[in-house]
């Protein structure tokens, strides 16, 4: 499942940023900013009608992301939660 489809404020776990092209900038960046493997992550909000940004809370922290860069990661949602 991909972020994007997330339910709001669904726990989830990070699997993975999909490479769109080798060496990808936007996934590398991604990676960087703490997306990666194991991470929990929550989709806290989105933008008026469903469009961008989406408030993402990744640990204790939030990011603003663009759909386009949210429907990269890949999650599976948290069953406990």
């Amino acid at each position: 499942m991909r972020l994007t489809d997330l339910p709001q404020r669904q726990a989830a776990r990070i699997d993975g940023v999909e490479d769109r092209e080798p060496g990808d900038p936007l996934a590398h960046r991604l990676r960087l900013l703490g997306f990666v493997a194991g991470e929990p992550v929550r989709l806290v909000a989105r933008g008026l009608f469903g469009a961008d940004p989406l408030l993402v809370e990744l640990g204790c922290t939030r990011f603003a992301l663009r759909r386009s860069e949210a429907g990269r990661v890949q999650v599976t949602p948290d069953a406990s939660a």
